[in-house]
């Protein structure tokens, strides 16, 4: 996978290492599917972005606040979808989105 900067002149991180990072950081992503889709997953550009698709209310909640936590020292753009949303938007397919857990395994 190609690599992503985490801040400026900081050690740069892959793809696989951030959804490694984020998977063992936030154990309310159990309850979603996450993806990481944009030009993080290619290796290129400044931000990382990702897409989270499940439930609302207070597990949403608590992912978000996992999520802030484990990329304080990301540039993270979380999107969150509902599922009837992405599969009414087609979102995942239409923008080529990576399911954190496969980066995570590319990334060993």
């Amino acid at each position: 996978m190609g690599r992503v900067e985490r801040a400026p002149g900081a050690a740069m991180m892959s793809a696989g290492e951030i959804a490694s990072h984020l998977l063992a950081s936030c154990p309310s992503l159990e309850h979603f599917e996450a993806y990481m889709f944009g030009s993080a997953v290619a290796g290129v550009g400044a931000d990382i972005d990702i897409l989270v698709i499940g439930p609302g209310g207070a597990l949403l909640s608590q992912v978000k606040s996992e999520l802030r936590c484990a990329g304080e020292a990301l540039p993270l753009h979380v999107l969150c979808m509902s599922p009837s949303e992405a599969l009414h938007t087609q979102f995942v397919a239409r923008e080529t989105c990576v399911p954190l857990s496969h980066l995570a395994v590319a990334g060993r």
